[in-house]
């Protein structure tokens, strides 16, 4: 009789598998099926494939790690080929004026227990915020009309609450289970950024307006905990890092150089003390980025020093606490020149550490930080207005069909990157076809000019007639079996 390995070698050799592996050998006997399905096997798996994948931030309901796995891989595949059976396209209206922004105030936590929603809150010219259930496809609630159009919005999905602005700079927090206002701040003037930012110290909401100054409030309640003056006189602009340490000011036209702020010190600011930032050697600045799978990794777009030619320069961030503050230490770690015969880019986003994703009218071109062009997708026939990435896949929206079409490919690190991008208006005789219904005239088509993914829903904001748009979402179901 051969020797039998025992259930320690039997793990130590099952830790090397792939899930497709580990599945083919739970069909040898009794005695390797119960040694695939061990918990860390298919937990290593999850935070192997998925680097957000982690316990605390996962709430695994009555799912075990396996599970989640197989349904998690079988959404993304939903995703990725874009079958009108593996998902509900719907068209949400109610706004009476164009969406001018979305957000989702769900929790994105890739539940697939049958209690999972996808919830996302607008707002629109008409001076109304509102809630959509893009599962049920359907209105939660609607705010009263507001006495001025609102301009931006951030939510704060494990807090339910959202936050907007209206173009006299009057903030407001709405309860995002029934649109209830909670509390109200007043701008000075109009404002030009919100930033949701939440520190180990509790939610905070950054706010700028036209007078150049940048304001800190306590959430929900909206209080104000500080007021620091960057650019006086310029509209100024905010981008926080992926883990909210780091924010980076900037205002575009400007000879101004750009500032990098430690969330921290922005928190209680007296009239004398200044909050610990760093100026960036650069001018002209246009665009910027953080890269989502570092800290405190930022990419600048701006001018060179005879402001003929773009260039990307990306930084490292770091501070040194030398007694009672901390001082910031920015470094530059690459900078490259862009292509003279490529337009200025209009769009500008992050994937993992090393990669740029470029927008430049309707070409979507990808750069390493260093320079190295690595592809250039020339399909689309106008403008791109939009785009969202993940570490998942490239996808790509069509213009006749709601299919999702994937464009897959590998960055230098041999890592998949992804990119969901969106069309501008589009001729009126352009038709999305329903999944389950041809030639309706309601699915005119005129373009996406916002668009956004949870990872389990897609949402974009069409536009319809002159000042007016709709949601156009897509849902996409696992078995929960």
């Amino acid at each position: 009789m051969e020797p039998q390995l025992g259930l320690h070698e039997l793990l130590h050799v099952f830790s090397f598998l792939e899930a497709r592996d580990l599945l083919c050998a739970a069909q040898v006997n009794k005695v390797w099926n119960e040694a695939s399905r061990t918990k860390e096997l298919w937990r290593q798996l999850c935070l192997r494939r998925w680097s957000s994948c982690k316990a605390s931030q996962l709430t695994l309901g009555t799912q075990t790690w396996k599970q989640y796995y197989l349904r998690r891989s079988e959404l993304e595949f939903r995703m990725a080929s874009g079958r009108p059976e593996d998902f509900t396209c719907r068209a949400l209206a109610g706004h009476k004026g164009e969406i001018d922004n979305l957000a989702y105030v769900s929790i994105n936590e890739y539940r697939f227990d049958g209690r999972e929603k996808s919830v996302v809150c607008t707002i629109s010219s008409d001076g109304t915020v509102r809630a959509w259930d893009l599962h049920e496809g359907m209105e939660l609630w609607s705010s009263p009309v507001q006495s001025a159009p609102l301009v931006h919005l951030v939510t704060y999905p494990r807090l339910q609450l959202v936050v907007t602005v209206d173009e006299r700079g009057l903030i407001k927090a709405w309860e995002a289970e029934n649109g209830c206002e909670q509390a109200a701040f007043l701008l000075p003037m109009y404002s030009s950024t919100l930033e949701a930012c939440d520190v180990p110290e509790g939610p905070l909401l950054l706010a700028t307006c036209a007078e150049g100054a940048v304001y800190t409030l306590t959430v929900p309640w909206l209080q104000l905990l500080s007021r620091v003056s960057v650019f006086p006189g310029n509209p100024t602009t905010l981008l926080c890092s992926p883990d909210r340490q780091w924010v980076f000011a900037s205002t575009q036209n400007s000879d101004l150089s750009p500032e990098v702020f430690y969330t921290q010190s922005l928190l209680c600011q007296s009239e004398e003390e200044t909050p610990a930032s760093a100026t960036l050697p650069i001018w002209l600045t246009s665009r910027a980025c953080w890269a989502p799978d570092e800290a405190a990794r930022l990419m600048v777009m701006h001018r060179n020093d005879n402001g003929m030619q773009l260039v990307i320069t990306t930084y490292e961030l770091g501070t040194r606490k030398p007694r009672d503050r901390a001082d910031i230490l920015a470094q530059q770690i690459a900078s490259f020149l862009l292509p003279d015969t490529m337009m200025p880019p209009h769009l500008m986003k992050s994937h993992g550490s090393q990669v740029i994703l470029l927008v430049s009218g309707s070409e979507l071109v990808l750069f390493t930080i260093h320079g190295l062009q690595l592809v250039a997708f020339q399909d689309h026939q106008r403008p791109i207005t939009s785009i969202w990435a993940s570490h998942l896949l490239i996808k790509k929206k069509k213009i006749q069909c709601p299919k999702l079409n994937i464009f897959a490919i590998k960055d230098s690190y041999n890592k998949p990157a992804s990119l969901l991008a969106q069309m501008p208006l589009r001729p009126v005789e352009a038709l999305i076809t329903c999944p389950t219904s041809t030639h309706d005239p309601s699915w005119l088509l005129f373009g996406f000019t916002h668009v956004e993914c949870d990872g389990m829903s897609i949402v974009g904001v069409e536009a319809r007639n002159i000042g007016t748009s709709i949601l156009r979402s897509y849902y996409f179901q696992v078995q929960c079996g």
